[in-house]
């Protein structure tokens, strides 16, 4: 993919973030990854998405070193590239601050999958890490929230689940491009939100069935997918 491109779609996934209100200010970054090049593209530290180009897209290799560009990457870079690193099929990545997914975070509290909207997208809990402790915060703190990331995702498919809450902070979410992980933001902050006013109703929800989760997440990502048009 030429780099050119890569930094478009970034661009686009930044925006997107943007444009759904998931963002205030600066709060929040959108990468992407080029398998074929090893070249991910991410938001620039500090600048307003208002003022972003495709130039202004930092490009950097898996380990970090800056192939091209002349701002500063975002400060969350260590933890997109950990992401790349271990999750094989994720080419985009974004990180927010969005309200309801982030007062889950911290509450330190997974959303379970209460109805068929969650599980359309979600095929368990959203998960959340386990807290840093205070050595990985004072040591490379966004690498290591990068590997509590993939700790929690042992066992778990991270395209069947594609987010997490990092304790006391907030959300990340991916997906197979730039693209699909601003969508994955955008509906992670809804299932929050829907979460979180079933809460408010009732404190004792149970979680979904399995037969109706199965017959949700599968339609539409299972083996045999009938939704939409193939």
């Amino acid at each position: 993919m030429l780099i050119e491109l890569l930094r478009q779609q970034v661009l686009e996934a930044n925006l997107e973030i943007v444009r759904r209100c998931l963002v205030l200010y600066t709060f929040g970054n959108a990468s992407g990854f080029s398998p074929e090049e090893g070249l991910v593209a991410i938001k620039p530290s500090g600048v307003p998405f208002e003022k972003l180009r495709p130039e202004d897209m930092v490009v950097t290799d898996l380990a970090g070193k800056i192939v091209d560009g002349t701002l500063r990457p975002s400060s969350d870079l260590a933890t997109h590239l950990e992401i790349y690193r271990h999750f094989p099929g994720v080419l985009g990545v974004v990180h927010t601050h969005s309200g309801h997914a982030t007062a889950f975070a911290q509450a330190r509290m997974e959303i379970p999958c209460f109805g068929t909207t969650h599980a359309d997208y979600f095929y368990g809990s959203v998960p959340l890490t386990a807290p840093l402790t205070e050595a990985e915060i004072a040591s490379e703190y966004e690498l290591n929230t990068g590997k509590a990331i993939v700790r929690r995702f042992e066992g778990i498919d991270p395209l069947t689940r594609p987010g997490v809450l990092v304790s006391s902070h907030g959300p990340f979410a991916w997906g197979a491009s730039p693209a699909k992980a601003a969508m994955n933001a955008v509906l992670l902050e809804e299932i929050a939100r829907i979460a979180s006013i079933t809460l408010s109703i009732n404190p004792q929800a149970q979680a979904i069935g399995k037969a109706l989760h199965d017959e949700h997440f599968l339609r539409k990502h299972g083996p045999g997918a009938s939704y939409g048009q193939g």
